[in-house]
């Protein structure tokens, strides 16, 4: 399976590839900070 091959050293480094995984982290980051935000606005400030 794809998921468990080791990485190849002989492969060059995709700059796209990395501007994916960058812009996806930004992304799941933002998501996660957004619902933690709206919890705290139903949970503890309560208007």
């Amino acid at each position: 399976m794809y998921f468990f091959r080791k990485k190849d050293p002989n492969r060059p480094i995709n700059a796209n590839l990395r501007a994916m995984h960058v812009i996806n982290a930004i992304a799941i980051s933002l998501f996660i900070g957004g619902v933690a935000w709206k919890l705290i606005q139903m949970l503890i400030l309560k208007k």
